[in-house]
């Protein structure tokens, strides 16, 4: 006699608050960067960028639509990063041996 198999769960959703707030805070870093390089000085890049911020992470929580947006955003944005990390890690393996 076979033993019942437990109840398969399901999958967990990739997109959450954590992967959407990273995103953001990428996201405003590059902002607050690109207004300090137009002549902006640190205190209104910062916020400009900042309320930037807020207010893309009060639309994904307010709106279904902003928050689809807001995870492709997310996905494109840790996509960089993660190819940009593996680029460095790629350089940094072929002259440590």
């Amino acid at each position: 006699m076979t033993t019942p198999s437990a109840p398969d769960r399901p999958p967990q959703p990739k997109s959450g608050p954590g992967r959407r707030i990273a995103a953001v805070a990428g996201l405003c870093v590059l902002l607050f960067l690109g207004l300090l390089y137009a002549a902006f000085n640190v205190m209104t890049a910062a916020l400009i960028a900042s309320g930037a911020g807020v207010v893309v992470i009060a639309a994904g929580s307010w709106s279904d639509a902003a928050e689809g947006i807001l995870d492709a955003i997310a996905n494109v944005v840790l996509a960089v990063l993660a190819a940009i990390g593996a680029f460095f890690a790629a350089i940094f393996a072929l002259f440590w041996d």
